[in-house]
C-alpha cells in the first residue's frame, strides 16, 4: 500500500470489499510577501543632528550610514532608510513621526510599495 493511500470501507465496516482512494498532500501556494519602502522626507526644520539620531535609533545604522542617508535627504529631498514587508514599514515609519513628534520636529515618513 502507498503511503499516501487511504483505504475506505463500504457498509458496516465488516465486508471484506474496499475501494482504494489515493490522497495526495496538499501543498499551498505561498508567495513572498510584498515589500516596502521607508522614505524619509526633507524639511526645513528638523536639525540634521535629529535625522542622524532617528536612523541610527530605528534603522540601527552606524554614524557612517546615517550620515549618508542624512545628505541624500537633505540634497535630494527624500532618501529610503530601509526596505521591509509592509507591517514593519509602516510600524517604523510611524514609531519615527511619532519620536519626531515628541521632540517637536515636523520630520515625515512615507510608506512606498516596491513594484
Amino acid at each position: 500500500m502507498l503511503e499516501n493511500e487511504l483505504i475506505l470501507t463500504m457498509g458496516s465496516g465488516h465486508s471484506e470489499e474496499s475501494h482504494g482512494v489515493a490522497v495526495a498532500p496538499a501543498k499551498p501556494k505561498l508567495e513572498k510577501p510584498s515589500m516596502y519602502q521607508v522614505v524619509m522626507l526633507n524639511d526645513d526644520y528638523t536639525p540634521m543632528d535629529f535625522v542622524i539620531e532617528v536612523l541610527s535609533r530605528f534603522f540601527s545604522m552606524d554614524l557612517e550610514k546615517c550620515t549618508e542617508i542624512m545628505m541624500a535627504v537633505h540634497t535630494q529631498g527624500k532618501a529610503v532608510c530601509g526596505t521591509y514587508t509592509k507591517d514593519i514599514a509602516q510600524t517604523k515609519a510611524a514609531q519615527v513621526m511619532a519620536y519626531a513628534e515628541e521632540h517637536e520636529h515636523p520630520l515625515m515618513c512615507d510608506v512606498q510599495r516596491i513594484k
